[in-house]
């Protein structure tokens, strides 16, 4: 744990009630060899703390430190900070975040200490990596030595010579010391399937999420579905809080929305119902299957809503053309649709549909492509009904021209209304608003996707590989493309190049457009409004909590 002053008491009278404990917030972190799913066995660094520290001399524990003003009480940036000073391990280079871990709290009365632990694991990086390796390892006075064990092995207890709570810990981060092999194994590939998966949009995902939680739930088995299964059901509520919280967090609206949907329903499955072990976790595994079909046919809906929108509200206004002016970016699996069915439906309308490229990936090219593969299968090539453009992202204002509609997906959508979706949404509404105020933004969305209370600024923005960005540059020949790579490597450190000029390379995926431009949000549920959108997100809250508060 973190190292800090003693606790000292005053002198008390015989009446004085007890001594109220020193508050601590502190983040531990776990050190791992190798990754989940790796051939080898995992392996957790211990570290042996000094007799100069002052609580807990000579006992094994993680890299610990207290939250300070400096980390802005951002528990990652301690742990990072502290894995720095206490090991010469140089984040990111030599290690990769695999896990947060869920925060929670104990009171140590014999030192006079309430800790809240914000717990972390990472994985130690090979020198085939770029990283420093085993060998990079260079402890500090706050250690006497360290060691390597098998995460399995490690107990709360006198005999392993272990800190307080320190496989509690460690279960938070490293979930198959809660879970058997199987089902640990299942949750641990399905969360680096989240992480590593950049082409599928936040539906895709929270779809994955679900089917991964029910191969965790199909792994356990039902041989501890008993006793009310209250054992069980943490263990499934843990899972579900890891796919949320360590999948993509910048999709986590739609991740924990669909969490709370399935652990909902699984409640009333397993934790409700009468019958043997073998028929409760048969109702929980067919829970979940019901609640992917809802999910698949959430989109249906979501169309036929956009369908009776555009009819009731935008061709109805009395136009004398027979032309919908629609604008829109990325690849969104529920615009697609949405634009397909409105295509078939909307009976002598021809869609202008402008789609900007929205780079670095170009998924606007891969809109375009799906669009005309759909219409060519279902109108046949003789009628056309879809007229398409392709935009550069900086002619959004040119392809603003006129438009009835800007159509935008989301990723989040806070309960304000705000809406996360991809970067180029806000300067695409923006030219719209101003080239062609009639127009209408319309939000295309799950209402699984609108997140619990809090700002827009609380949730995550994320920031991908900047090779996305000059792969592109040095595709198209742009002149000096390799000065600048080599001057953005040696201002983050990466390279032994020393340079006076500083550059950096940014390529963040998403942003946020205030809901006071937003018109209408299109869902499986109707036609929604700020005001149904902060209901929703209350509701949301009130799940996480029910769901995740006690874990």
């Amino acid at each position: 744990m973190a190292s800090g002053s003693p606790h000292t008491t005053a002198d008390a009278g015989a009446d004085a009630g007890p001594t109220p404990l020193m508050r601590r917030e502190v983040a531990v972190s776990f050190l791992f060899k190798h990754a989940p799913g790796n051939d080898a066995r995992a392996q957790v660094a211990l570290f042996r703390r000094s007799g100069d520290v002052r609580t807990y001399r000579h006992k094994l524990a993680p890299i610990s430190g207290s939250l300070e003003e400096q980390d802005a009480n951002d528990a990652l940036a301690t742990a990072l900070r502290e894995i720095k000073e206490e090991t010469a391990l140089d984040p990111p280079s030599d290690l990769e975040l695999l896990y947060k871990g869920k925060p929670y709290s104990f009171a140590d009365d014999s030192i006079g200490r309430e800790w809240i632990i914000h717990p972390f694991a990472f994985r130690l990086k090979s020198t085939a990596e770029g990283g420093k390796g085993e060998a990079g390892i260079v402890i500090d006075w706050e250690h006497e030595g360290w060691e390597w064990h098998d995460p399995l092995s490690v107990a709360d207890s006198d005999a392993f010579g272990g800190v307080p709570r320190l496989r509690d810990s460690l279960r938070r981060v490293w979930p198959e010391t809660d879970l058997c092999a199987e089902a640990g194994g299942a949750l641990a590939a399905g969360l680096r399937d989240l992480q590593t998966d950049h082409e599928s949009g936040a539906r895709q995902l929270a779809a994955k999420a679900v089917s991964v939680l029910r191969d965790v739930v199909a792994q356990l088995g039902c041989s501890v579905i008993m006793d009310g299964g209250d054992a069980w059901w943490a263990k499934v509520r843990m899972a579900a809080w890891h796919l949320w919280r360590n999948g993509r967090e910048s999709m986590g609206a739609a991740i924990v929305g669909a969490m709370v949907s399935a652990l909902d329903r699984m409640e009333q499955a397993v934790l409700r119902g009468d019958g043997s072990p073998e028929e409760r976790l048969s109702r929980t595994l067919d829970a979940i299957d019901g609640l992917l079909a809802h999910q698949e046919s959430a989109v249906v809906k979501i169309s036929s809503s956009f369908v009776d929108f555009v009819k009731d509200r935008v061709l109805s206004e009395g136009r004398s053309e027979a032309r919908l002016k629609v604008l829109t970016l990325s690849s969104s699996s529920t615009i697609a649709s949405c634009l397909a069915r409105a295509t078939a439906a909307l009976d002598g309308t021809v869609i202008d549909l402008r789609i900007l490229e929205s780079r670095p990936l170009c998924e606007g090219v891969a809109l375009a492509s799906w669009l005309l593969s759909s219409e060519a299968a279902e109108q046949g090539k003789d009628e056309k009904r879809m007229d398409i453009t392709l935009y550069s992202d900086a002619s959004a204002a040119l392809a603003s021209e006129g438009v009835d509609l800007v159509l935008l997906g989301a990723d989040r959508i806070s309960a304000a209304g705000d809406v996360s979706n991809k970067t180029g949404s806000l300067p695409a509404v923006l030219s719209a608003k101003h080239v062609s105020p009639g127009a209408r933004v319309v939000v295309l969305s799950e209402v699984d996707k609108v997140a619990g209370p809090g700002d827009a600024g609380e949730h995550v923005v994320e920031e991908n590989d900047a090779t996305e960005l000059t792969r592109g540059w040095r595709g198209i020949g742009v002149k000096g493309v390799d000065d600048v790579v080599e001057a953005a490597a040696s201002s983050s450190g990466d390279s032994g190049h020393a340079n006076a000029l500083k550059i950096k390379v940014k390529n963040v995926y998403f942003e946020w457009v205030p809901a006071r431009f937003v018109d209408a949000y299109v869902t499986e549920k109707g036609v929604w409004s700020a005001a149904e959108i902060q209901k929703r997100s209350d509701w949301i809250g009130a799940e996480i909590d029910r769901f995740f508060g006690d874990l």
